[in-house]
């Protein structure tokens, strides 16, 4: 066995076929989106590279799941998880995570404001680094939408006063990262809530010493369907759960 992995190195095959991936999409009311991305992130993987998609679906009205099911129901590297109890984004990617089988999971939205193509750069820098994130504002990051972009741009400094990080974007939500160490951090003070998840985990990967990269990408806008974000809501939302989780570190 030794030798073989010896002879393999020797050989310069790609670290990427040692590696096993998950890549979690969690959804609601995504069936017009979920299997135009299952095609994209399949068309961007290495080809040595094991994988598997899972969708984790809050048993969305639109049927998502069922959609999904319809068309990779034979395929193995496609697993779709119905969730109807306990649902919302935050505790569906954990769910993703702990049914992931890959050593590393990417976890990213459903509605292509993620762009696929940038999955072989995370895969490369997840040799690296415990994490790496996609960012829209460290340099050469962007968004497409410009009011969203702005207002998330100001947010992001706040969190990053109040929390002292230098994170450039703390609510992306693209990302790749190691599940042992995933799964060594506490989850149940990490995956509650909305995107508010994000700022949390990146943080308490940083309290760990995990080491973590921005890389800058562009986020486009949705597809299809409609967003499930109401910016006022969000924003008190997000800001009461900055103030909480700072609160509690400084009780620790």
């Amino acid at each position: 066995m030794a030798a073989w992995c010896l002879w393999l190195l020797k050989n310069n095959f790609p670290r990427e076929l040692f590696m096993n991936l998950s890549v979690i999409l969690p959804t609601f009311n995504e069936a017009g989106n979920i299997n135009a991305l299952i095609l994209a992130i399949k068309d961007r993987m290495p080809e040595t590279l094991a994988y598997e998609v899972i969708v984790v679906d809050d048993d969305s009205p639109d049927g998502t799941c069922d959609v999904v099911q319809g068309l990779f129901g034979e395929d193995a590297s496609v697993r779709a998880i119905r969730r109807r109890t306990d649902r919302g984004l935050a505790r569906s990617i954990r769910a993703g995570v702990e049914a992931a089988r890959g050593d590393r999971v990417i976890v990213m939205d459903t509605d292509f404001t993620h762009d696929p193509a940038e999955i072989p750069r995370l895969i490369h820098l997840s040799q690296i680094f415990d994490v790496a994130s996609c960012s829209r504002f460290c340099a050469g990051g962007a968004m497409e939408d410009r009011a969203h972009y702005l207002a998330s741009l100001a947010f992001n400094w706040f969190i990053r006063v109040v929390l002292r990080t230098q994170i450039q974007d703390n609510l992306a939500g693209y990302f790749i990262m190691d599940r042992r160490k995933l799964l060594r951090l506490p989850l149940d003070k990490i995956f509650y809530g909305y995107g508010d998840y994000f700022f949390r985990l990146l943080n308490y990967c940083q309290r760990h010493r995990f080491s973590v990269i921005e890389l800058p990408t562009h986020y486009a806008v949705r597809r299809k369907g409609e967003s499930k974000s109401n910016f006022n809501r969000l924003l008190v939302s997000y800001t009461a759960a900055v103030l909480k989780h700072r609160f509690n570190l400084s009780c620790q």
